[in-house]
């Protein structure tokens, strides 16, 4: 696969363990917000400027939501 055709990494809102929450992609720390709710909401908005997936974890790490923003099949299979 070619460089341009890679799907851009997901966006991860993760607590951060000095407090509040980040958003990462590709391991990197993009934004950072006090609640989960605001970085929530940034990292849709990220996911949906990648056209990526956004994942969203609780404090245990568990997957608590996630959304697709693009690059999905379509139609879907099944």
């Amino acid at each position: 696969m070619a460089r341009s055709d890679r799907k851009p990494a997901s966006v991860h809102t993760v607590p951060n363990r000095e407090g509040g929450w980040d958003n990462k992609q590709g391991g990197k720390t993009i934004h950072h917000e006090d609640t989960k709710s605001e970085a929530a909401a940034a990292g849709r908005e990220a996911a949906k400027r990648d056209r990526t997936e956004h994942v969203i974890h609780n404090r245990d790490g568990r997957i608590s939501g996630s959304d697709s923003y693009g690059h999905d099949p379509f139609p879907p299979r099944g």
